[in-house]
């Protein structure tokens, strides 16, 4: 019997069918156990179930007239109060309800040691106890994953949906139990039982550990040995081998997953987690491959904790499903200039390397990008799996992409500018099948445990295979598909590549394109520079060199550390602009930047090979007149261009230094006009600094740059939540940039949205401000940051002097002065400081986040310290 009257706990003690006796008795304990103020749970949540004989501690909203009903599954050492923001931020028609297990919470200890199917069908008593006559989601982190994932296969004709949370159904083949599994079991009466060791340690797994009165609810039912025995009882009750008692009942559920292929299901994760590491979540995916799928970055094992998982599984409850991006005019493939290129004995590619270059013809390449498909093919490299590609820009590289995308696997492209950290981030979050990279890469790969089996770009001796855990080479697969045939090409809408943002905002995200919006891509830098056969590129920036074999014209990147293009000196450039009478060059601020520093080393020749060059294309950030000025002085001939766009649309809008020139100053960096076949609308800031739902085109109206083009990525991968937020309305992207048209339809970008300074008066956008100051003679670079509680904060100015100091500091009152008058808005405090720290891929991104966090500390007291 359910308890329906009004919630307290005599209403509760009538309403339990046991014998007067043990309803006494029980009722006693759960009255002296149960906390009045926990944090976060309204007590009128709270009620006792008879179910199967046993009484169950359940929260409950009680929505009388639902429509559906959430039913959550805690794990272990945890209890229902894990699921209280969802519960609170449930709509009006969603009934949420989360059980405490048995011998857990505040539910009954039954002195019985309860396995895996018991407690299925633990779950199931309750729901029929309950009377649910709604859809069913369920919601399972940790064991009430795996327990809430039995009880959906079981009854697949009442679900809506299924949600989890670092759980796992199975331990995959050749992997290891985690290790704090396998170092608390021996030792579980100890760790788990007499002593709170395990209870308190789950707490400090949340990033940051759970502190305070939050903490003490986590600890509250297990404030004693006797009430902590489940807790015991659930680590012994994980099957690590197969005469375990549960080990039949967990493969039950690993297989019967399949009989939810068509429930929609939510995968939401913690990828810092020791317990549930993302192996667990590959082998879930596997499983369900129709899953949406939500990485939390930074978050752990306690996810419900760490990030907004609440707030993630209602938007997922009413978000429409989204309509799969489709080719809306039939293209060429990305490989078809190599195909008709066959016979072509110019060169494609040139590598630069310290002894000098290296080249492959068109010809050439179109042959081993064939045999290297097929290669590709036979050695087991499926359509549709994923390849991370770790190989510097040039030869190797080109062949690698190209056979990719005709074998029809998935390219996962990351920059090495991401670092160790960052790039076993993009490797975890992108789970690829296989890594092809240089010595350096597999052995990283295999130091850091990077998933996928590992191809070495070059041939291998034995004994550097065994070390480095490689299986084959790209000149073996190619060999080997020299007698196999070219497999079936894959569709215009099948997945072409994840490619990994800069990381410069954030952590890297990954982008998931098509091969019809990167052929739509690849039309439209054609069209917009006027590209033809008879053009020649030199990118000093490796992602667009890749497209010079799907443009069919040579290309060629300079000699510099890929890691760092501000590095790229006058000579490299002028070296590869001659190697291949470039006409085209590409390249970031920071790398023009540095040429012209460098440009006295330039021999009357070296400048003579500049003349080539009819087009010069600089982005990646905002481009300063006077950078382009620069360089175009050493170019001649050349138009200088500033593209705009980001790595989930590029090429959105254009601009001449021309152009620029005659737009003058304005609030922020003019990027032109959009570009054909791309619409741009704006969505009006509120007084907040949020964005409003309209999406307009009137002039001098700022707000959120919003994006709609043939060529803009399919998705974010494994970022359900980042996709929902970038997509809306669904069909456009939230670029994440703040800007505003013209009243001639010029689009200017004034910064971030993340980075709006909101004061008393209104938002502040950054980056025109940071242009007036720039102006000082004696300032290089300036960012404005804000400070203090949304709603109120407080502007400084940080600024790298014409003479920076050696350590940070306080500016000079006249300094100071004049930095508060170009700025034309009030200036709380100028810092000096002897660099900007900026992106690694660009070297020209601000990291206005960290400068603002610095700021903080310092004008608080902090030691000045760099930033």
């Amino acid at each position: 019997m359910v308890d329906a009257a009004p919630n307290t706990t005599a209403a509760a003690e009538s309403a339990i069918d046991l014998s007067a006796d043990l309803r006494a008795d029980l009722l006693a304990d759960l009255k002296a156990e149960l906390p009045a103020d926990l944090p976060g749970l309204d007590p009128s949540w709270s009620r006792w179930v008879e179910a199967g004989g046993h009484v169950f501690h359940v929260l409950d909203n009680r929505v009388a007239d639902a429509t559906l009903t959430l039913v959550c599954v805690h794990g272990n050492p945890t209890w229902s109060c894990t699921w209280r923001k969802v519960i609170s931020e449930a709509g009006a028609n969603v009934r949420v309800i989360a059980l405490d297990q048995l011998d857990m919470g505040f539910s009954q200890r039954t002195g019985t040691t309860r396995r895996l199917g018991q407690r299925i069908a633990d779950l199931n008593a309750v729901i029929n106890a309950l009377n649910i006559t709604t859809p069913i989601i369920t919601v399972g982190q940790d064991w009430g994953g795996a327990i809430s994932l039995g009880w959906a296969t079981q009854n697949v004709h009442r679900l809506a949906g299924v949600v989890v949370a670092n759980t796992a159904v199975h331990q995959p083949e050749g992997a290891r139990a985690p290790l704090l599994i396998r170092m608390v079991r021996p030792f579980i009466k100890w760790v788990c039982v007499r002593l709170p060791l395990f209870v308190w340690g789950t707490t400090v797994l949340a990033r940051p550990p759970l502190r305070g009165t939050l903490r003490d609810a986590y600890l509250a039912p297990y404030r004693s040995a006797k009430r902590r025995t489940a807790v015991g009882d659930f680590v012994a009750d994980i099957p690590l081998e197969p005469e375990h008692p549960s080990y039949d009942d967990l493969s039950a559920i690993a297989e019967g997953l399949a009989r939810l292929a068509d429930i929609p299901a939510l995968m939401l994760w913690g990828p810092s987690d020791p317990v549930f590491s993302d192996l667990y979540l590959r082998d879930l995916e596997q499983r369900l491959p129709h899953a949406d799928v939500h990485r939390f970055i930074g978050a752990g094992h306690l996810v419900v904790e760490d990030a907004d998982v609440a707030g993630t599984i209602h938007r997922w409850i009413n978000a429409e499903p989204a309509p799969k991006t489709m080719a809306a005019e039939k293209r060429p493939p990305l490989w078809s200039a190599l195909d008709k290129l066959d016979r072509d004995t110019r060169i494609a590619v040139t590598e630069a390397t310290p002894d000098g270059t290296q080249s492959i013809t068109f010809s050439e390449l179109a042959i081993t990008v064939r045999q290297t498909a097929a290669g590709m093919a036979a050695h087991g490299i499926n359509k549709g799996d994923r390849v991370a590609l770790l190989i510097p820009p040039g030869i190797n590289l080109s062949i690698a992409l190209y056979a990719c995308w005709r074998r029809g696997a998935v390219v996962v492209l990351a920059d090495a500018g991401l670092g160790p950290v960052g790039l076993t981030r993009a490797m975890a979050s992108a789970s690829p099948q296989y890594v092809i990279g240089i010595n350096r890469a597999l052995a990283a790969a295999r130091l850091l445990g990077w998933p996928g089996e590992r191809i070495s770009a070059t041939i291998l001796s034995t004994m550097e295979k065994r070390i480095l855990g490689a299986t084959s080479s790209l000149p073996e697969l190619q060999t080997l598909g020299q007698s196999d045939p070219l497999p079936n090409a894959p569709l215009d809408d099948d997945p072409a590549a994840v490619v990994f943002t800069s990381g410069s905002t954030g952590p890297a995200k990954g982008v998931a394109y098509g091969h019809h919006q990167l052929q739509a891509q690849r039309d439209a830098l054609m069209s917009a520079y006027a590209i033809t056969e008879s053009d020649r590129l030199v990118a000093a920036f490796a992602p667009f060199a890749l497209y010079g074999p799907a443009m069919g014209i040579p290309s060629m990147v300079p000699n510099l550390k890929v890691t760092s293009p501000g590095t790229l000196s006058a000579e490299a450039l002028a070296e590869a602009v001659a190697a291949i009478d470039a006409t085209l060059v590409f390249a970031s601020p920071a790398a023009l930047s540095n040429v012209a520093a460098t440009a006295d080393a330039l021999s009357p020749a070296m400048s003579r090979a500049f003349q080539t060059v009819r087009v010069l294309l600089s982005a990646g950030a905002p481009v300063h007149p006077k950078v382009l000025r620069s360089a175009v002085a050493l170019m001649p001939n050349a138009e200088a261009h500033t593209p705009y766009g980001m790595t989930e649309v590029l090429p959105v809008a254009d601009i001449t230094l021309r152009e620029i020139e005659r737009a003058g100053p304005g609030n922020g960096v003019c990027v032109g006009v959009p570009l054909q076949d791309v619409i741009v609308r704006i969505s009006p800031l509120t007084g907040t600094g949020a964005t409003s739902d309209a999406l307009i085109e009137a002039p001098e109206v700022t707000g959120e740059i919003v994006i709609q083009a043939p060529h803009m990525r399919e998705s974010y991968d494994k970022l359900w939540a980042t996709q929902q937020a970038a997509a809306t309305p669904p069909g456009w992207h939230r670029s994440g940039d703040v800007g505003h048209f013209d009243d001639q339809g010029r689009l200017w970008v004034e910064g971030r949205m993340a980075d709006i300074i909101t004061t008393s008066e209104g938002p502040l956008t950054t980056v025109g401000i940071e242009q007036a100051i720039e102006e000082l003679p004696d300032i290089t670079q300036a960012a404005v940051v804000g400070i203090g509680p949304s709603g109120t904060q407080q502007v400084v100015a940080v600024i790298c002097p014409a003479d920076p100091p050696r350590k940070p500091r306080l500016a000079a009152i006249d300094r100071a002065d004049a930095v508060r008058s170009a700025a034309k808005v009030s200036i709380s405090a100028v810092l000096e400081i002897p660099q900007m720290p900026v992106d690694r891929r660009h070297n020209s991104k601000i990291h206005r986040g960290e400068l603002a966090n610095w700021a903080a500390r310092i004008l608080a007291g902090g030691r000045m310290s760099s930033p």
